[in-house]
């Protein structure tokens, strides 16, 4: 788990990194006001991302609640009410990342 986490942290941070680079852009370029290729793609990394870390959660979430159904069968509907709320609030964060990227786009 821990050589997942280092590869999104570095995979994170280089793709930072790139899109600032990008960002200062000078001479023709600058001058058009045009984007390099790297913005669209930029967003689409950072919903792809986004999806997966709430696609990890997501499964951690519903292994948990359903141990903890088996161990104690009676906290089964609390258990449901929790995972649910839970659920929402990671499918929560990759909507608002998707919405970020969105509005972020220009016209």
């Amino acid at each position: 788990m821990f050589k997942v986490k280092l590869f999104l942290m570095s995979a994170l941070t280089t793709l930072l990194i790139i899109g600032t680079a990008a960002a200062q852009e000078t001479g023709a370029g600058a001058a058009r006001g045009g984007n390099s290729w790297f913005f669209p793609a930029l967003g689409s990394f950072a919903v792809g991302i986004a999806a997966f870390g709430g696609a990890l959660g997501d499964g951690r979430a519903i292994a948990a609640a359903c141990e903890g159904t088996a161990r104690n069968p009676g906290a089964g509907g609390r258990i449901f009410t929790m995972l649910l709320l839970g659920l929402a609030l990671i499918e929560t964060l990759v909507l608002f990342t998707f919405l970020t990227v969105i509005l972020q786009k220009e016209p």
